[in-house]
């Protein structure tokens, strides 16, 4: 089924741009809430998805995240200049590099729980339980999760 076509298809009222906007808003909101821990909210991801478990390599980390390779390679520069993580070649494969994170950056990620949800709750103070719930089943369906 379409949704839009040529006659009712407004830039400014489509899901698209709303979901961008949305992101945009909250990245910067985000980024000033985790300054004191010198990190933005790109580098969170990384970092709490290192600390989780749910990523051990740039390429996991890319997939993940939906961040191209080009850009999470700087990324990785930048956490491993600030010594939160460190690559080493895997031992298995000599082609795939390993991430993990350092004390530093284990201790940084462990402090993301204490900033992050504060940001994402005041935008959904207006939210109950059921259509908090319906809005993350609605964007895995639109991500085709």
């Amino acid at each position: 089924m379409n949704h839009y076509g040529k006659q009712n298809y407004r830039p400014t009222q489509s899901i698209g741009f709303m979901i961008n906007k949305a992101r945009n808003i909250l990245t910067v909101e985000m980024d000033a809430a985790l300054k004191d821990l010198d990190i933005s909210s790109q580098q969170m991801g990384i970092l709490m998805s290192l600390a989780l478990g749910e990523a051990a390599t740039p390429f996991e980390l890319s997939k993940a995240l939906g961040i191209d390779t080009g850009l999470m390679t700087r990324m990785l520069d930048k956490l491993e200049a600030k010594e939160l993580l460190q690559r080493s070649r895997s031992l298995e494969d000599r082609r795939v590099v390993d991430l993990t994170l350092t004390k530093k950056g284990a201790e940084v990620a462990a402090q993301v729980p204490e900033v992050a949800p504060n940001v994402l709750n005041a935008h959904l103070k207006n939210f109950n339980k059921a259509e908090f719930e319906e809005l993350r089943r609605l964007l895995r369906k639109f991500l085709d999760e």
